[in-house]
């Protein structure tokens, strides 16, 4: 059966790991798409904006679906209810805000959050209940969709709240907002230091802390797709133990996103080997294009497959909402991730093809490259030519010839102490747990 677009949308998988907030830039990108019908889209915007406070935005979206100029009645007065609680959250609020407000004011805060608390009760009568308040009217104005009003006080909050379960909420809250508004490096900061919280020994329980590894995971995909070193961190972040484990028990279809990464980004390919494993414990568990194209060339040699996979992993690219972030050149279009996506693509299979074989007819390259004769023979030149590929091509033949390779040892000796302090750093680790376990007890 051939797959459709809709079989490789992953959003009813992910949409339940994320904020209902974080939720509409998904559903805008699959409408601009069109993998769904508009109604069906517009229909499920109103179902999440209804447990919003964006009561204004769902009256759009309503006249938008019924192509009326009136509002229903349950939502007019819902606004008002908003209105009204707005205007008694801020009232609550009012004390702290206004200090937060006054620079010389906050000047008197410390790191000391204990003498803050102290400073605040005698010389501002500002006590838990205001500090409860201003938490109530950040999230009130996150739910409201005025993020950035929600970032800046949900970070004041943090500075005063002593409560270590509200001061997380809090900081996923930060997180969103950050995310929300596309403030790439100060988000992937915020999740950094959601992640410290959630490795910390201190974190409830095991349970909890592998479903927020998945929550957090789901949200760092807006970052690691949209910053300069997005494709750097999520290798980083996935391939660690903790997070693997929770991927592969709970979230597998978050392996497209860490092999698009793997094949995008050069500079990770030492582990590159590990991620191959984790592909063959998988392979029936789990089936997406873009990680059977890996298993193709590295667990299969099978080039034709991979040839295959290539066609629909452009296709899984271009209607992925996290990959197929769309620039707009001119009159034109483009999903550079595409483009860097089947370069890399190509490099991986002519690598792995040329190991096998010394010798390579160009008309069978050009074929497993998916691409024309003049094509592959460009492509070829070119990778000769900048040094990527140590080879020469016979053109009276017509065939490609590879230069056989001496291994560096030094890189072999930086690769296997690189391996060596890896695995001893995870031993220690173990044993220390262990015995942080058996003092528990």
């Amino acid at each position: 059966m051939e797959e459709t677009k809709e079989n490789y949308d992953l959003t009813p998988r992910v949409a339940p790991n994320l904020d209902r907030h974080l939720v509409f830039p998904i559903l805008e990108f699959l409408q601009e798409r069109q993998l769904y019908p508009d109604e069906q889209i517009l229909k499920f915007k109103i179902e999440l904006l209804n447990k919003t406070n964006m009561v204004d935005y769902a009256m759009d979206i309503h006249k938008s679906l019924y192509h009326t100029e009136d509002a229903p009645q349950d939502m007019v007065e819902r606004r008002a209810e908003v209105v009204a609680r707005l205007k008694s959250l801020e009232e609550a609020a009012a004390p702290l805000v206004t200090f937060l407000l006054n620079p010389n004011a906050v000047q008197e805060l410390r790191a000391d959050k204990q003498y803050n608390l102290q400073m605040l009760k005698e010389r501002y009568q500002i006590g838990p209940d205001q500090i409860e308040a201003l938490y109530q009217y950040a999230k009130f104005q996150f739910e409201c969709g005025n993020y950035s009003g929600a970032a800046d006080y949900l970070y004041q909050y943090r500075t005063l709240c002593s409560n270590l379960e509200r001061s997380l909420s809090a900081l996923w809250g930060k997180l969103a907002s950050e995310i929300l508004m596309q403030n790439w490096d100060i988000a992937l900061e915020e999740l950094n230091r959601v992640k410290e919280i959630i490795d910390s020994k201190s974190f409830a329980s095991p349970l909890n802390q592998v479903q927020n590894r998945i929550w957090l995971m789901h949200w760092g995909l807006y970052i690691f797709f949209n910053h300069d070193n997005g494709r750097t961190q999520i290798i980083d972040l996935f391939i660690q133990d903790k997070y693997m484990n929770a991927i592969q028990t709970s979230a597998p279809h978050l392996l497209r996103y860490l092999a698009t990464a793997f094949i995008v980004n050069k500079r990770r390919r030492p582990q590159l080997k590990e991620f191959i494993k984790v592909i063959q414990q998988e392979h029936y568990s789990y089936k997406d294009p873009i990680v059977e194209f890996l298993a193709c060339v590295f667990v299969n040699y099978d080039f034709d497959g991979a040839q295959k996979k290539m066609k629909e992993c452009e296709e899984v690219i271009v209607n992925d909402p996290f990959l197929g972030k769309r620039v707009d050149d001119g009159n034109f279009s483009t999903v550079p991730l595409k483009d860097e996506f089947l370069e890399n693509a190509r490099l991986f299979i002519f690598e792995t093809y040329c190991r096998i074989h010394q010798r390579i007819d160009m008309g069978v390259l050009a074929e497993k490259l998916n691409l024309n004769y003049e094509e592959a023979e460009r492509w070829i030149v070119n990778l000769i030519r900048t040094s990527k590929l140590d080879a020469k091509i016979d053109s009276e033949s017509g065939t490609v010839i590879m230069e056989p390779t001496q291994p560096n040892v030094h890189e072999q000796l930086v690769n296997h102490t690189k391996a060596l302090s890896g695995r001893t750093y995870k031993l220690v680790t173990q044993l220390l747990e262990h015995a942080q376990g058996q003092a528990a007890r």
